[in-house]
């Protein structure tokens, strides 16, 4: 708990530059929300700002006392000195296909950092039975597209396969409708892929569950491949023969920083130019005389005005907030899905993993009737992550598939972890240290429609007021990063028009 001390030098903090920033004409924009979105989108926005030359300024109103949202880096030092440990609370990394974390790590001049997964063949396993059986090489998210490895695999039974071909002959779907990927997979490929395959792997992506999880925003690839080629594995096959070819290390599929995602809200925090208010809450926000102005009235009493206001929050929190600028909004944002999650870490020798597998991933299908979603050994995943002689082994709980898993005590999620890590790794060894870590209400839901709901909720967004995040145009770090990066070009852009007319 702060002294009173503290409180007090925060507060005359806040209190002189709050009575500076009234002889202050620049447009000012508060950004809620210290998040990725949020810390990438106030970057974004002062970089747009000296590019055309327009003054500006920013307020961060963060009401936890950290900044990162679900990025979480922790580093623990190994006390033999054998070197420090790197454990991910939240997302560990962004997927390669989509460049803008790794053009956010470019901008922040850390690009060096940047290094993906280690290479493995196969990287993923699939617990069948009780046993992790590798993906078949040659998959492709849940698609084959080489025969005799798939054909060869225990995941799928033989009928299972046969039902998987028929993808070859059945005809592609002509309604331009949203459908579930459970819907999807099971019209193209049949149930046993669905359970054994897509449900875990593809729904595991999303916590989500795969009967209510849109296809179009979530996997819309997919029925792009349906209408191009017809058939999903004639045009997966058909994407793996086009593919560039590389000569020297593949690509990875999945890149991080070293020393963790965390690198990024770090280069953050120390460069932008922000103010940035940690454990303040916004109470109130209202529209002034002024069209297109926004007061922001904190917890602490404390007024702000803003020309743009840009909402990073969950949609649920975003709701509160916007109840008394436009009812409409906020009951809309309401029914923006969330489930809550959990990860639990452990460290051990990598010794004490006595079941071998040659990969750093085990996804779980439901049918399994385990009680986490999968797990991944993080410190094969990539570089640098443990000691040499060690393992950071990571398990995923809760979410739509057991949510009662987060109304067990850290203890009680631990001995769980423990238990299900003891079947499927052969891990029963007692952790050097292990590590949990909550998100409440923390994944937003995709739901069928999920498309047609944002539009819907963007079209009632006054003028000045943005909705930013993982509830709306993509869950991962880089999609988080592209919104703010928009949004921030869009504000500077409509700033120095209205400069230019003087109408702000």
């Amino acid at each position: 708990m702060a002294s009173h001390r503290d409180r007090f030098d925060r507060y005359t903090e806040f209190a002189m530059a709050a009575f500076s920033n009234q002889f202050d004409e620049r447009p000012h924009v508060v950004i809620i929300g210290g998040g990725i979105t949020g810390l990438s989108t106030a970057f974004y926005l002062e970089r747009a700002a000296r590019a055309v030359g327009q003054p500006i300024r920013c307020t961060i109103v963060e009401r936890d006392n950290r900044l990162g949202g679900k990025i979480r880096t922790e580093r623990v030092a190994d006390a033999d000195g054998a070197g420090d440990f790197v454990i991910e609370g939240g997302p560990d990394s962004f997927v390669a296909q989509k460049p803008w974390a790794a053009e956010l790590a470019r901008d922040l001049g850390i690009g060096e950092k940047i290094h993906g997964s280690e290479p493995a063949a196969p990287a993923t396993y699939v617990l069948c039975n009780g046993t992790p059986q590798p993906l078949p090489d040659g998959t492709m998210l849940i698609v084959p597209t080489r025969f005799w490895p798939f054909a060869a695999s225990p995941l799928i039974s033989p009928l299972g396969k046969l039902r998987m071909a028929l993808d070859l002959i059945i005809p592609a779907r002509q309604s331009e409708a949203d459908e579930s990927l459970a819907d999807f997979i099971r019209r193209r490929l049949g149930h046993e892929a669905l359970d054994r395959l897509a449900e875990p792997l593809m729904s595991g992506i999303h916590s989500a569950e795969c009967e209510r999880q849109s296809l179009l925003a979530t996997f819309p690839r997919f029925r792009d491949i349906e209408r191009r080629h017809g058939s999903i594995i004639r045009g997966m096959i058909a994407a793996r023969r086009n593919a560039p070819q590389h000569t020297g290390k593949p690509s990875a599929p999945f890149m991080t920083l070293r020393g963790g995602v965390g690198a990024l809200v770090e280069a953050l925090t120390q460069q932008i130019e922000a103010t940035i208010l940690l454990g303040r809450s916004v109470a109130a926000i209202e529209h002034t005389a002024d069209a297109g102005r926004y007061q922001v009235r904190l917890d602490d009493g404390t007024n702000m005005f803003s020309n743009a206001l840009i909402v990073t929050t969950p949609a649920y929190i975003s709701a509160d907030l916007l109840e008394h600028v436009i009812p409409s909004l906020a009951a809309a944002l309401r029914e923006l899905r969330y489930v809550s999650t959990a990860t639990v870490t452990i460290c051990v020798r990598e010794a004490d993993i006595t079941r071998a597998i040659g990969g750093y991933g085990v996804i779980i299908p439901r049918g399994e009737g385990r009680k986490i979603n999968a797990c991944t050994i993080s410190s094969r995943k990539f570089a640098g992550r443990a000691p040499t002689g060690y393992a950071l082994v990571r398990a995923f709980v809760g979410g739509s598939r057991t949510p009662e898993a987060l109304d067990l005590s850290d203890e009680q999620l631990i001995t769980l972890v423990r238990d299900e890590l003891r079947d499927i790794l052969g891990i029963s060894a007692t952790p050097r240290f292990t590590r949990v870590y909550r998100w409440e209400r923390g994944n937003p839901q995709y739901d069928v429609g999920h498309i047609e709901r944002i539009a819907a909720i963007e079209q009632l967004l006054p003028n000045g007021i943005y909705l930013a995040g993982a509830a709306y145009h993509g869950v991962g770090i880089p999609d988080c990063i592209h919104q703010g990066r928009k949004i921030a070009e869009a504000i500077v852009s409509q700033i120095s028009a209205a400069v230019d007319q003087d109408v702000l």
